[in-house]
């Protein structure tokens, strides 16, 4: 019997056989000692290729962005964001438990924040009100279902930020397929932040891992807010080697899960009063009339087709490395059977 294909998130996917054979071959040495020769030369090429100073591996997406936070903001200041951004709602309020800081959710008028939203959410000097340290923008943005920001948006949110003096902080986990989509470089998004995260578990199907680019000043301190919140590692090269691998053999191919992303949208949209939000990338956001997600997850897993839910009116597909574009074209009518059934009558 075939497997459910996995379309709850690009995070599924499992290291290929060429990556597991880097990962076993990897040579390697203490990390916490700067004595890891794998990651090293990993981290010295994330620098190159976001045109950073230097980079700093991690475990997670989560723990790069919150060591960015902490590095740039002061605990008792607020960090102006997306109302819907991954550091608002995913990760655990670890910017108030780890860096004394609270959110300032800027609520945009689109799907996702621009200098305008920025401009009309900053507050008014006052004894009484925080004062802010920094900003956050996310590219993509997964809430608003992987929408691209363009560079010259991103541009126009610095220039706000500088006239604030407000470092930037750059939430890249997807900047692989906001370059891909846009055709902009990456270090060309990269230089409109202090600092930037990207993500190696997602869109390039590596197991574990993020970096933190930014000036040799900044990560010399990420690295120690990454000791404090537990990050130190050992022989890293293990898992950077898989990450190395999938940065140099993966990101070619990240148009492809675009391009399936946007056949499955054609296919579900409209399907008993359902809405798509029209992916830019590869995440395809379902809003259902009603909220019964839980529903169409279940009669879609019965037809063979695992998606997440969002929230109990919206469902979420992710195209990715290992969900080719043969088997996302036989899942989207299951999907959209899924919809028409729960929603028949």
């Amino acid at each position: 019997m075939t497997a459910p294909l996995d379309l709850r998130s690009d995070t599924v996917t499992r290291p290929t056989a060429a990556m597991r054979r880097a990962m076993a071959e990897a040579e390697v040495g203490d990390d916490v000692l700067q004595d890891d020769p794998t990651t090293k030369r990993f981290e010295a090429a994330v620098a190159e290729r976001l045109g950073k100073e230097r980079a700093l591996f991690f475990p997670s997406g989560t723990m790069a962005n919150q060591a960015a936070l902490w590095v740039l903001g002061a605990p008792g200041t607020e960090v102006y964001v997306d109302a819907e951004a991954h550091i608002v709602h995913s990760e655990v309020a670890a910017t108030a438990a780890l860096c004394g800081m609270q959110v300032r959710p800027v609520k945009p008028v689109g799907l996702v924040m621009r200098a305008a939203d920025l401009e009309a959410f900053v507050r008014t000097p006052s004894a009484d009100a925080p004062e802010a340290s920094v900003v956050c923008v996310e590219n993509t943005h997964n809430g608003a279902g992987g929408v691209v920001s363009s560079l010259d948006e991103l541009r126009a949110i610095r220039t706000v930020a500088d006239r604030l003096g407000l470092p930037v902080h750059l939430d890249g986990a997807r900047l692989w397929n906001a370059a891909a989509r846009s055709g902009t470089a990456l270090e060309a998004f990269a230089a409109t932040a202090d600092t930037v995260m990207v993500s190696f578990s997602k869109g390039l199907g590596a197991p574990i891992g993020a970096c933190l680019a930014g000036s040799a000043e900044a990560i010399r301190r990420a690295r120690i807010a990454r000791k404090r919140f537990g990050g130190g590692m050992r022989q890293s090269g293990v898992i950077t080697a898989a990450a190395h691998h999938a940065l140099e053999h993966h990101l070619a191919r990240i148009a492809d899960d675009h391009a399936a992303a946007r056949q499955l949208a054609s296919v579900v949209d409209g399907v008993a009063g359902a809405r798509v939000v029209p992916p830019d990338t590869n995440i395809v956001m379902i809003d259902l009339p009603a909220p019964r997600a839980a529903e169409v997850q279940a009669r879609a897993l019965a037809l063979g087709v695992r998606i997440g839910v969002w929230t109990a009116s919206r469902v979420r597909a992710v195209t990715h490395l290992d969900a080719p574009a043969d088997r996302v074209a036989e899942a989207a009518p299951r999907i959209a059977q899924a919809i028409e059934a729960t929603f028949a009558g």
